[in-house]
């Protein structure tokens, strides 16, 4: 487990495993659902696997959504492979930009659940259907995370290429 965490990267850290912990702790005192494991072992896998998603929500639907309101603008892309080169401080940056964009996945995750409790209440037929609800979305989730890696793995493709 030592090496295990030892190799945990601050990226794995702040935007997944901190954020699947702060859910489940925040959720356990919130709502019925409770995730706090009581293997300590299993505990670090699960939390990480709920800050993954967690931070997965953030890119695939808050980040489009904030962008589409205006609210935040992005350099692109081809503007920050050359310019993190020159700034290395940009990483950190870009780090904790990503650590806010999670936190707020998170907290609109929190407000999903404690919703979903509520409505569950008013449409039981929705509890029948929680499991298989879950797995069609996080399959969702993921296909469009998938996706959204493979479009960033060929633009720094096409980057490097451009260089030679």
């Amino acid at each position: 487990m030592k090496d295990f965490l030892d190799k945990l990267s601050s990226y794995n850290i702040f935007n997944y495993l901190l954020p699947g912990v702060v859910f489940v702790v925040i959720a356990d005192a919130l709502t019925a659902y409770h995730f706090v494991q009581q293997d300590i072992v299993v505990g670090v896998f699960f939390y990480y696997f709920i800050g993954l998603i967690i931070s997965r929500l953030g890119s695939i639907i808050i980040e489009p959504v904030l962008k589409w309101m205006k609210f935040v603008r992005f350099s692109s892309y081809a503007d920050f492979v050359p310019a993190s080169k020159e700034d290395k401080f940009l990483e950190v940056l870009s780090e904790a930009n990503n650590m806010h964009r999670t936190f707020c996945s998170l907290f609109a995750s929190l407000f999903i659940l404690k919703a979903f409790e509520y409505v569950s209440i008013y449409f039981p037929v929705l509890k029948n259907w929680t499991g298989e609800l879950v797995i069609v979305g996080l399959f969702s989730l993921f296909c469009l995370s998938y996706r959204k890696q493979t479009q960033y793995v060929n633009k720094r493709i096409q980057r490097a290429m451009e260089k030679d």
